[in-house]
């Protein structure tokens, strides 16, 4: 909501090619069916299954993010001079119903 509320910028990157000149707009199910994350972001050589990244997406992206749309949030990975390690895994479907009572 950052995005749409208040023009909060992010930047992406496809994991794997950073940097890039196609111009995408980066929407989807992240909290509603129509979020954009960013309108102009310039990826290389987009491809379908591609792993994008937002360096720093705020709160909005972990810490105030909810299941109430039924999607799995995904995960942290903190990175640095070619390494990168999970912090926070990414959510199951498993997770989402573990408190549920049949």
């Amino acid at each position: 909501m950052r995005p749409m509320l208040y023009g909060a910028p992010y930047e992406a990157h496809v994991a794997d090619r950073f940097g890039g000149s196609t111009e995408c707009v980066l929407a989807g199910k992240h909290c509603e069916s129509g979020d954009v994350i960013l309108r102009q972001a310039l990826l290389a050589d987009p491809r379908a299954g591609d792993v994008i990244v937002t360096p720093g997406t705020g709160a909005y992206g972990y810490a105030m993010a909810n299941n109430y749309n039924g999607v799995p949030r995904a995960p942290v990975v903190f990175c640095r001079d070619g390494d990168a390690r999970v912090v926070v895994r990414r959510e199951r479907y498993e997770d989402l119903t573990a408190r549920d009572v049949s």
